[in-house]
């Protein structure tokens, strides 16, 4: 209520609804993103300037709604069109041209006179340096002719030898059947005896890692202090990589190419794991037997002894470009010299073992069914969302549960040029100056990741031989095809009205980033209505034109 003298209150005004949020919560409901980037395009010939606002892109629905929304989609897309395949998908590379057969031939030009200097001796150290200079910027020129993948490796070499350990499996592993590959990607297809229906199952899996505790059904453990919060950081670090053993293991045993489209999430004790649909079907028990036949060894130095904490941290040496001990200067280890004592014990262990639990669930999903739209949707439930945003923190234990998780992560060693390596004694790979332990910049070791540094989505590239950017193209086609307009016209006028536009960069147009702070970028609200203007039209004349296509489709039945 007003006051005597006309005013409202301060508590007043500050429950009224602020009208930049409000604008931003009516574009994100319209599709509209709402952290736009602003591109200038420049005309070569005439000069002329124009600010064009594109998506940002991203996939969380905390930055922005309506890009998370459209990405959440076209996934979703993306895991329909693959799963139910019952053709192979065709996979044709096109023919080479010209162009590219010449370079690859100058290529083998060179590489010949390479090796025939090598082979004769006669060769200086100049020639040599001189041909693989050579070779290099023809790859380049290969890669820019649109060729695919790499002629022949660099003669030059990486300057890092392989390292090759013994593939022989574990004791405590069971073995694994083995059946002759076959090239296809289409499962197998059964035949109802009694009504003679053909039908191709597929399937829909889920993995989780192994337990660390007993925990309470809110995720928190029963006894935080015997909970392995260390295993439970080591699985989260390197689950991807147990995902591939996965993966590799199942082909093998399946007898074909098996695709798949999976998506990694947390469970509410906030591990991760898995959930995987996949093209055809295998029996549940040799599902359970891959998953506990299949593990992933990590080969690092040792980890579980602190050398150097607080302030008595490695120093950095400008002068060797090293890392010394503070106290007698002695060089630590290098990432190369630590590998090379770990190669030559005999009875060295592996860093960590990562393996997946016992519980695995699998069940055949049949295409066109409601269980299989349920199985797609819950893939893409929680894609636009952080790891630690997948459940809610509602509890004080859950809160400290996420701290001792987050605390257990500071340290442990994410990657080979993880600074915290030199907590342990070790350097880093391509160490630099300014390394700290429990500083490492790594999305790892942050909070809203939990450790699952990897891709949240996981595709196949057989799954349905089509790209993101294929299902995007699939959409605007639909939508221009609706409207009537030809893809790289200028604008039409149509029964819709007249479309914007579609804007294609040419030679005669330089774009660039523009800063928000320039005179000719309009402030973010003001762009943000006039997207939300520009996106109702669009809308209207979609409708519109649908519209007057079903009408045109039923005068002609």
């Amino acid at each position: 209520m007003p006051t005597p003298t006309g005013k409202t209150t301060r508590v007043e005004r500050m429950a009224q609804p602020l009208a930049r949020e409000v604008a931003e919560q009516v574009a994100a409901d319209k599709g509209v993103c709402i952290r736009p980037v602003a591109l200038r395009r420049t005309d070569l010939e005439t000069g002329a300037t124009e600010v064009v606002d594109v998506p940002c892109g991203s996939t969380l629905e905390s930055r922005c709604p309506a890009c998370a929304k459209r990405k959440r989609s076209i996934r979703r897309t993306q895991c329909e069109e693959g799963w139910h395949l019952t053709e192979e998908p065709v996979i044709t590379p096109d023919e080479p041209s010209e162009v590219q057969r010449g370079w690859v031939e100058r290529r083998a030009m060179v590489t010949a006179e390479r090796d025939r200097l090598v082979s004769s001796g006669a060769a200086s150290g100049e020639d040599l340096a001189a041909l693989d200079a050579a070779i290099c910027d023809l790859d380049e020129e290969i890669t820019a002719s649109g060729l695919r993948g790499k002629v022949a490796p660099s003669s030059s070499g990486s300057g890092r030898s392989r390292r090759i350990r013994s593939t022989r499996r574990r004791h405590d592993a069971p073995d694994l059947p083995k059946r002759p590959m076959a090239r296809r990607t289409v499962g197998r297809a059964f035949e109802d005896p009694a009504t003679g229906k053909v039908f191709r199952p597929s399937m829909f899996l889920t993995l989780t890692l192994d337990s660390y505790g007993r925990v309470r059904s809110d995720g928190t453990p029963v006894d935080p202090s015997t909970y392995d919060y260390r295993r439970a950081a080591r699985d989260a670090l390197h689950f991807s990589k147990l995902i591939d053993r996965f993966v590799q293991n199942l082909r093998r045993v399946a007898g074909f190419d098996v695709q798949y489209f999976a998506a990694v999430e947390p469970q509410r004790r906030l591990a991760p794991h898995l959930h995987m649909a996949t093209r055809g079907t295998l029996p549940r028990a040799e599902l359970r037997q891959i998953a506990a036949a299949t593990y992933h060894h990590v080969w690092w130095p040792p980890a579980d002894r602190v050398v150097y904490e607080g302030e008595h941290l490695p120093v950095f040496d400008p002068s060797t470009g090293t890392y010394v001990d503070p106290f007698t200067g002695e060089v630590l280890p290098t990432w190369e010299q630590a590998l090379d004592a770990l190669d030559a014990d005999p009875g060295a262990e592996p860093h960590h073992v990562v393996r997946f639990g016992r519980q695995v669930d699998a069940k055949g999903v049949i295409a066109g069914t409601p269980d299989a739209d349920r199985c797609v949707r819950y893939l893409a439930k929680y894609l636009t969302k952080d790891i630690a945003e997948c459940h809610d923190i509602e509890t004080t234990a859950q809160e400290r549960h996420v701290d001792r998780l987050t605390e257990a992560l500071r340290f442990e060693p994410c990657s080979p040029r993880c600074s915290n390596w030199l907590r342990y004694g070790i350097q880093p790979q391509d160490a630099k100056a300014g390394m700290r332990p429990g500083f490492c910049r790594s999305k790892a070791h942050k909070r809203e990741h939990l450790g699952y540094a990897g891709r949240r989505v996981l595709v196949s590239r057989k799954w349905s031989n089509k790209t993101l950017a294929d299902h995007k193209a699939d959409r605007l086609s639909w939508v221009l095809e609706q409207l009537g307009v030809t893809p790289g016209a200028e604008g039409q006028n149509h029964n819709a009205g007249h479309v914007t536009p579609l804007r294609v960069a040419s030679n005669n147009e330089v774009w660039e980033v523009a800063r928000p702070t320039d005179p000719d970028v309009p402030p973010r609200e003001q762009r943000l209505l006039r997207a939300v203007g520009e996106s109702l039209k669009r809308r209207a004349q979609l409708d519109h034109a649908r519209q007057t296509n079903l009408s045109a489709m039923e005068e002609a039945a």
